[in-house]
């Protein structure tokens, strides 16, 4: 019987240590401060990233509608429609500013682009390496074709046409238009 209590009061003391040495160890520091949990900093942390992140998105959005507004404008900034019969030399369709589209060309509106690249290509003087491809999001090139044309558009890379741009606005020169001789 003896053996059994001297065993248990071992057990109790060594768990009073025990108790004591842990207890002891988270709660004091290095400089015997009692710690504070990290937690809270950790918030406030990852609270900052989070309006940083939201605030920098916003901003790209913003950005990203405003250089594809001038891209694909709205209805209103458009002008009239071409109508059969009732186009005339110096007639504009399209986007209004001119200023929206920074390439522009001039030549002979036809039908038929290269290899699927384009709906419509513009000859101009100087032999095929000057014609430009067509295709419009916004104008109907059919209404053009056999005309002397301006246009102004956006360049794209073409896997076969040297010059391929989409044409967003289009100014009549000449209503009766010839094709440049190839030289």
């Amino acid at each position: 019987m003896y053996k059994i209590e001297l065993k248990q009061e071992e057990k109790q003391e060594e768990a009073i240590s025990a108790e004591k040495a842990v207890d002891e160890s988270l709660l004091t520091d290095n400089n015997d401060n009692p710690m504070t949990p990290h937690f809270p900093k950790l918030i406030i942390i990852l609270g900052v990233i989070a309006v940083i992140a939201g605030a920098a998105t916003g901003y790209g959005g913003y950005k990203l509608k405003n250089k594809s507004s001038a891209l694909f404008p709205s209805p209103s900034s458009l002008q009239r429609i071409a109508q059969e019969g009732q186009v005339k030399t110096g007639d504009v369709f399209g986007v209004q500013d001119e200023n929206t589209f920074k390439d522009s060309a001039q030549g002979y509106l036809e039908a038929g682009g290269i290899d699927g690249e384009g709906s419509h290509k513009l000859i101009r003087p100087g032999g095929v390496s000057q014609t430009v491809y067509l295709t419009s999001s916004i104008t109907d090139l059919d209404k053009f074709v056999g005309m002397d044309v301006k246009i102004w558009g956006e360049t794209f890379k073409g896997q076969k046409a040297g010059w391929l741009m989409d044409v967003g606005r289009i100014e009549i020169t000449n209503l009766e238009g010839q094709a440049p001789s190839a030289k």
